[in-house]
C-alpha cells in the first residue's frame, strides 16, 4: 500500500511536471487572445465614426480619451484596434512583444513631432476658427444640423468663463448645462447668470428686482430632538401653547431673514426633516420673499460662484454681508412645456454661465447635452495647446507616410515594426471612406498619392465624396486631440502585450478573502497552488 502510494505521489508530480513544459505556448496565446478582444470591441464600433457614422460606444479606452481631450472617442478605439492588429501579425512572424512595445514607442515619439510640424497655431481672439473645430466636432453628431447654434454658444461660454490672454486650461463646472424637456434645440440658450429647475415655493411672489439673494442650510421648520422620541400631549392648553412657541419660533427666524435685507431665499434640501414647513412658507409670503427650495447639495459652489452669496449654516450668521446681489430674479414659463427660475444681472458676478438645453424627449436631451459638452471640450483643447490640424482623415495619411519614411532609417525588426505601425493608422481614412459609401481602397490610395506630392492637408471630404484642400472646408481639429488619441492608444496596445497570463478571479477572490482574515501564508500559497493546477 505504502509503495503504491508513493507512486501515485510521484507520478502526480510527473504529470504537473509534463504538464507545465507543454504550457510554454501559453504567454503567447494569452496575448493573441487579448488582442482579439480589442480588435473586437475596435471592429465592433468602426461604423460610429465621421460624420456619416453609426452612433457610439464607449469602452475604457475612449473614457480616458474624453477626460483628456473630451473629443476623439472613436478614433481613439479604432486606432487601438488597428494597431492590436499589427501587433497579431508581427507576433506571428515570431518578434518578441518587447520589440514590438519598443518600436511603438520610438514610432509614437516620431508621430507626436509630425503631428506638432504639421499643425497650425491659432489665438483665442480668432473667433473664426474657434467657430471652425467647433462645428467639426458637432458634425459627427446626430444634432449635427444645429451646429450654427450650439456652435456659437459653445465658443461664447468657454470665452466668458476664462481670462483669454492668461488661462491654459479651463474649468467645465463653471459652465453647467441644465437640461429641460419640451421645445426643441433651437430654444437652446446661453444664460449669464443663474437658471434652476426648481419651481418658486410660493406663487404670490414670482418676480423680484434688485434681489438680494440668500442661501440657507439650515431648516425654517419646528425643531426635533436629537433622537427620535414622541411627545404626546394631552392637555389642551399645553398643546395650544406649544403651537404658540412654534409659530414664535419661525415667525423669529423669518424676521430675521427679512431684517437682514433677503427678498429671494434659497433653501438646501434637507434629509432630516422638512426644510421648509407650510407655516414658515406662509409668514414668508406676507413679507414678499420670494423662495426656492430643494437646492441639492452639489449645486451650492457653483450657486454661491455665481451670484455671490455665501451659504449660511445658522440664523445668527444671516447678515448683510451674506447676501448676493441680482438686477432680476424671476420664474419664466417655457410656453407650456415647465418654468425656470432665472437670476441675471448679478453684481458680483463669478466666471460661470449657464446652458440651457431644451428637447422635444430624453433621447434628443441626452444627446444635445453630449454633443454641447464635446464642443466645450474641443475649444478647451484649444485653450490648452493652441495649435489646429486638419481633419478628414490627412494627420493619418501623412503620419503614415511619415512613418514609413523614419522606418528606412532604422535598422533590424524596428523598422519592419514602425512600418507596421504606420500601415495601421491608415484605418481612420479607410473607415471614413467606408462610412461615407466611398471605395477605401481607391480613396485611401488617392489621399496616400496627394499626400505623396506634398498636400499635407488633403482629406476625404463626405460631403462631396471625394478629397479636397480639407482646410480649404474649414474641417479642422485641435491638435491635442491627434496626439491624445495616439498616445492613449499607443499605451494600451503595449500594456495588452504586456500581458502573458490571466489568473482565475476565484484565486484572487480567496486571497483576498484570507488575507484580511488574517490567514496563514503558508496555506494560502498552497491553496492558490492547488487552485492553479
Amino acid at each position: 500500500m505504502p509503495e503504491n502510494t508513493g507512486h501515485k505521489a510521484h507520478g502526480g508530480a510527473g504529470n504537473r511536471a509534463k504538464g507545465t513544459y507543454q504550457d510554454r505556448d501559453k504567454p503567447s496565446q494569452i496575448r493573441f487572445s487579448n488582442i482579439s478582444a480589442g480588435k473586437a470591441v475596435a471592429d465592433a464600433i468602426r461604423t460610429s465614426l465621421g460624420p456619416k457614422g453609426m452612433d457610439k460606444m464607449l469602452v475604457e479606452l475612449s473614457k480616458a480619451q474624453d477626460i483628456e481631450a473630451g473629443d476623439g472617442t472613436t478614433s481613439v478605439v479604432v486606432i487601438a484596434g488597428a494597431l492590436l492588429d499589427a501587433c497579431s501579425r508581427l507576433l506571428q512572424k515570431g518578434i518578441h512583444p518587447t520589440i514590438i512595445s519598443e518600436s511603438f514607442q520610438k514610432a509614437l515619439e516620431k508621430g507626436i513631432e509630425v503631428l506638432t510640424n504639421m499643425a497650425q497655431p491659432v489665438e483665442l481672439s480668432d473667433r473664426e476658427t474657434l467657430l471652425n473645430s467647433a462645428t467639426t466636432s458637432l458634425n459627427s453628431k446626430v444634432v449635427c444640423q444645429y451646429s450654427s447654434l450650439l456652435s456659437p454658444m459653445s465658443v461664447d461660454a468657454v470665452m466668458k468663463v476664462i481670462d483669454p490672454s492668461m488661462a491654459n486650461s479651463v474649468d467645465l463646472r463653471d459652465i453647467k448645462i441644465v437640461k429641460k424637456l419640451g421645445g426643441t434645440i433651437d430654444d437652446c440658450e446661453l444664460v449669464e447668470g443663474l437658471v434652476l429647475t426648481q419651481k418658486v415655493a410660493n406663487t404670490g411672489v414670482t418676480r423680484v428686482e434688485k434681489a438680494k439673494i440668500g442661501l440657507i442650510q439650515f431648516c425654517l421648520s419646528a425643531p426635533k430632538t436629537d433622537m427620535d422620541n414622541q411627545i404626546v400631549v394631552s392637555d389642551y392648553a399645553q398643546m395650544d401653547r406649544v403651537l404658540r412657541e412654534e409659530r414664535a419660533y419661525i415667525l423669529n427666524l423669518v424676521k430675521q431673514i427679512k431684517k437682514a435685507g433677503c427678498n429671494v431665499l434659497l433653501i438646501q434640501k434637507s434629509i432630516l426633516r422638512d426644510a421648509l414647513s407650510d407655516l414658515a412658507l406662509h409668514f414668508l409670503n406676507k413679507m414678499k420673499i420670494m423662495v426656492v427650495k430643494d437646492i441639492e447639495r452639489e449645486d451650492i459652489e457653483f450657486i454661491c460662484k455665481t451670484i455671490g452669496t455665501k451659504p449660511v449654516a445658522h440664523i445668527d450668521q444671516f447678515t448683510p454681508d451674506m447676501l448676493g446681489s441680482a438686477e432680476l430674479a424671476e420664474e419664466v414659463n417655457l410656453n407650456g412645456s415647465g418654468k425656470l427660475i432665472k437670476i441675471t444681472g448679478c453684481t458680483n458676478p463669478g466666471k460661470t454661465v449657464t446652458i440651457v438645453v431644451r428637447g422635444s424627449n430624453k433621447l434628443v436631451l441626452e444627446e444635445a447635452e453630449r454633443s454641447i459638452h464635446d464642443a466645450l471640450c474641443v475649444i478647451r483643447c484649444l485653450v490648452k495647446k493652441r495649435a489646429l490640424i486638419a481633419g478628414g482623415g490627412a494627420p493619418e495619411i501623412e503620419l503614415a507616410l511619415r512613418l514609413n519614411e523614419y522606418a528606412r532609417t532604422l535598422k533590424g525588426m524596428d523598422s519592419y515594426c514602425v512600418r507596421a505601425y504606420g500601415d495601421a493608422l491608415e484605418v481612420i481614412p479607410s473607415t471614413l471612406a467606408e462610412n461615407a459609401g466611398l471605395n477605401p481602397i481607391s480613396t485611401v490610395t488617392e489621399l496616400r498619392n496627394r499626400h505623396a506630392q506634398g498636400e499635407k492637408t488633403a482629406g476625404i471630404n463626405v460631403r462631396k465624396g471625394g478629397i479636397s484642400n480639407i482646410l480649404e472646408e474649414l474641417v479642422v481639429q485641435p491638435l491635442l486631440v491627434s496626439v491624445s488619441a495616439l498616445t492613449l492608444a499607443t499605451e494600451t496596445v503595449r500594456s495588452i502585450l504586456k500581458i502573458d497570463d490571466v489568473v482565475s478571479s476565484v484565486c484572487i477572490t480567496f486571497l483576498l478573502i484570507n488575507a484580511r482574515i488574517g490567514g496563514n501564508t503558508d496555506d494560502t500559497i498552497s491553496c492558490f497552488y492547488h487552485l492553479v493546477i
